[in-house]
């Protein structure tokens, strides 16, 4: 089997692998296993962070089991849905809709990227980020019988990446000594940057410059998790918990339509 990136580390770190069976299609799974086109070659995830860093707040389990991969992957397959239905809203084809999940899905982990000299950024260190996102267009373009019966589903969809985004933005910026309020404005950058291009495609006024309790939910789970870490919770809890928190206040504002301002 030929390894694109050479002489990797081999740890048993769960991650996303998409296998190609030349009678069944695309399939994706959860496993220890990579990136597969039969048994031709295999991408496998890059190396741990050096001395296994810890994180604050947390034991270390973020890391060292892959958790934060495995987080950082789903957000970006649930945001890079909400970007290919905003395509497929605006009559885009596959390619645009692709287009646009990755605008959703990477937008705001690049940002965060750039500004703290995390480079280069995730998106061109790992294929696996594209291959989960063409795997994310290809669900929202073909599952259109669910999306029929969901009111706004762009907008809750869009919910479900939020509380994900926030941590995983929080938790990039403590890995790199930034200061607490530093984490949280990084977290609400990783969280709502991909949204803003994505609304910006389709030409409209993106979520965030609306009336719509939006940022403001990242911000407060953004400062509940630093209290959390305070508190001595472990960073894996802490990041379930606000993840929770902030798409079930996102959730409630877009089902009682709740605003931050009346005029």
């Amino acid at each position: 089997m030929f390894d694109l990136f050479g002489d990797t580390h081999l740890d048993q770190r769960p991650v996303v692998a998409v296998r190609w069976w030349a009678s069944w299609g695309v399939g994706m799974e959860i496993g220890y296993w990579k990136f597969e086109i039969g048994t031709v070659f295999a991408l496998r995830s890059p190396p741990p962070l050096p001395g296994g860093v810890a994180l604050a707040g947390g034991s270390g389990f973020w890391q060292t089991s892959g958790v934060r991969l495995g987080f950082e992957l789903l957000a970006v397959f649930v945001a890079a849905v909400s970007g290919a239905l905003a395509g497929r809203q605006k009559d885009m084809d596959l390619f645009g809709m692709y287009v646009v999940g990755v605008l959703t899905g990477m937008g705001g982990g690049t940002l965060r990227s750039l500004l703290i000299g995390d480079l280069p950024p995730p998106l061109f260190k790992d294929p696996v980020y594209l291959l989960v996102i063409l795997v994310a267009v290809l669900f929202a373009r073909y599952a259109e019988p669910l999306w029929g019966r969901v009111r706004r589903v762009v907008s809750v969809v869009d919910a479900l990446t939020l509380g994900l985004f926030v941590s995983i933005g929080m938790r990039v910026s403590q890995e790199h000594g930034l200061p607490p309020w530093a984490c949280v404005i990084n977290g609400v950058i990783t969280a709502t940057f991909g949204g803003v291009l994505r609304d910006i495609a389709r030409a409209e006024v993106p979520l965030i410059f609306r009336r719509e309790i939006y940022a403001t939910a990242c911000l407060f789970g953004g400062f509940v998790l630093l209290g959390l870490d305070f508190l001595g919770v472990p960073g894996e809890i802490g990041v379930v918990v606000i993840t929770v928190l902030i798409t079930t206040v996102r959730l409630l504002a877009i089902r009682y339509a709740l605003n931050q301002s009346s005029d």
